[in-house]
C-alpha cells in the first residue's frame, strides 16, 4: 500500500510525539507558533488510515507573493529513515508524497534536516587530536572531521547516497562546519545507564574544579518562571555584545515559554545562577521525551571568575538525568581543532564534559520550481 501525506491537527501531532522516545523540539507542533514570520503546518504520513510518521513544516512566503514559499522541516521529519519499523518502504516512498504535498501548497523548494547521525568522536579522541597542536606534530588535524571517528553509521551513509540519487542537494555549510540553519556537528553527553557520579567523573579536571569553585563561592542555581525572562534577556544582550552576535528580542523567549509550556507540558526550563544576590548567568533547557537540549545561555563578564556557567550546566545535566533522559545535548560546535580558530574555545569547553561530538547528515534541499528558488536565493543574499 502506498503512503499518503496530508495535514494533521496539532492534537494528532502531539499524540504522535507522545508515543515516540523523542523527536527534535524543532519538530514539535508548538514550535511553528514560536517562529514569527513563518506559516506552519503539521503533516502526517499515512499507510491507509494508520499514521506512521509526522513532521512540522515551516513556510516562508516570498514577499508580496503569498502563494510561493520555501518549505522547511528543521531536524525532521520524524519518519522511518533507517527502515527499522517499515522495511518494505523505501526512502522514495516517504519523500515523494512530501514533495507533492509541498508543491501543491505552492512551495518552490523544500529544505529538511534528517535527524540521522553518521559519525561520532569520543572526547578522548578529540583531546588527543588537539594535543598534536602542542606536541610539535608536523601536520596536526585542523578539523574533527579529518580524524578517525570512533563510530560511524553505514545505514546513515546509505540515506545520504539515496538522497543524492533522488535529486536532493546537500547544504555545503561554511568553513567552520556549520550547516545552512541548524548545526551539523553537536556535542552530547550520554546519561542512560550512568550514575551522576559516573558523569561527574567523566568531566575533565578543569570542569570538576570549576563546579566546585562555583559551589565554594556561594553560587546558587534556581529555576525561574516567565517573569524572570526579562532578567535573563538583560544579560543575554550583554553576552551578545561581548561575543558579537545579534540577540533575539525578549518577545521571542516569552513566546517560546508560552508555546512550549502549556496544557500541562513543561518542556522549557529557565535556570538562574545568582552570586552575591545578583544574577550572574542564566540558561534555557528544552526537554522532549528522553532528550534534553541546552538551548540558550547568558552570563555577565564581571562574574566569570566564580564559574556560574559550569554550575548551571551541572544542574541542568543533573535534572535531565533525574528526569530519565538518555542524552544531554549541548548543541552546536564548529568542526575545528585549531587552537587559533575563534570558535575553538567553544569546542574545548564542551569537550571538557567528557561526552562525544556527533555529525549529522546535514540539511538538504529539493528544488521544485527553479526560477522561484533562484529569485528567492538572490533576494536573501541581498537582504544579508
Amino acid at each position: 500500500m502506498s503512503i499518503t501525506v496530508r495535514t494533521i491537527t496539532a492534537a494528532q501531532h502531539r499524540e504522535w510525539v507522545a508515543g515516540r522516545p523523542s523527536v527534535s523540539f524543532l519538530q514539535l507542533p508548538e514550535w511553528g507558533a514560536v517562529k514569527a514570520g513563518w506559516q506552519h503546518e503539521s503533516l502526517g504520513w499515512f499507510e491507509g488510515s494508520q499514521l506512521i510518521g509526522a513532521g512540522l513544516v515551516l513556510f516562508r512566503s516570498v514577499p508580496r507573493v503569498p502563494n510561493r514559499s520555501l518549505a522547511y522541516l528543521p531536524e525532521g521529519p520524524d519518519i522511518d529513515w533507517m527502515r527499522e519499523r517499515h522495511p518494505a518502504l523505501s526512502l522514495d516512498d516517504w519523500l515523494k508524497p512530501l514533495l507533492a504535498h509541498c508543491r501543491a501548497r505552492g512551495a518552490f523548494q523544500v529544505k529538511m534536516g534528517p535527524p540521522i547521525a553518521t559519525r561520532r568522536w569520543q572526547a578522548d579522541t578529540i583531546k588527543k587530536a588537539i594535543a598534536e597542536w602542542s606536541d610539535g606534530s608536523p601536520n596536526p588535524p585542523a578539523r574533527i572531521s579529518q580524524t578517525l571517528a570512533d563510530w560511524h553509521s553505514p545505514s546513515g551513509m546509505k540515506v545520504v547516497e539515496r538522497l543524492q540519487i533522488m535529486g536532493w542537494a546537500q547544504e555545503a555549510g561554511d568553513d567552520a562546519g556549520f550547516g545552512d540553519v541548524q548545526p551539523r556537528f553537536v556535542f552530547q553527553i550520554a546519561l542512560r545507564d550512568r550514575s551522576l557520579d559516573d558523569i561527574f567523573a567523566g568531566f575533565n579536571q578543569l570542569w570538576r574544579r570549576n563546579i566546585r569553585k562555583a559551589e565554594k563561592a556561594g553560587v546558587t542555581v534556581t529555576l525561574g518562571g516567565i517573569d524572570d525572562l526579562a532578567a535573563f534577556h538583560a544579560i543575554y544582550v550583554e553576552t551578545a555584545a561581548r561575543d558579537h552576535f545579534t540577540p533575539r528580542g525578549l518577545e521571542y523567549f516569552q513566546r517560546m515559554w508560552r508555546k512550549l509550556n502549556h496544557d500541562g507540558q513543561a518542556r522549557l526550563a529557565l535556570y538562574l545562577a545568582h552570586h552575591d544576590d545578583h544574577l550572574a548567568a542564566a540558561t534555557l533547557m528544552v526537554t522532549v521525551g528522553t532528550h534534553a537540549w541546552y538551548s540558550y545561555g547568558a552570563s555577565t563578564t564581571a562574574d566569570r571568575d566564580v564559574r556560574p556557567s559550569n554550575a548551571l550546566q551541572w544542574r541542568m545535566i543533573s535534572d535531565a538525568h533525574a528526569a530519565g533522559c538518555h542524552v544531554y545535548d549541548l548543541r552546536g560546535i564548529a568542526d575545528t581543532l585549531n587552537p587559533s580558530d575563534h570558535l575553538f574555545g567553544l569546542v574545548q569547553f564542551k569537550v571538557g564534559t567528557g561526552g562525544f561530538a556527533q555529525e549529522y547528515v546535514g540539511e538538504w534541499d529539493y528544488v521544485l520550481r527553479r526560477t522561484w528558488a533562484k529569485a528567492f536565493a538572490l533576494y536573501q543574499s541581498r537582504k544579508g
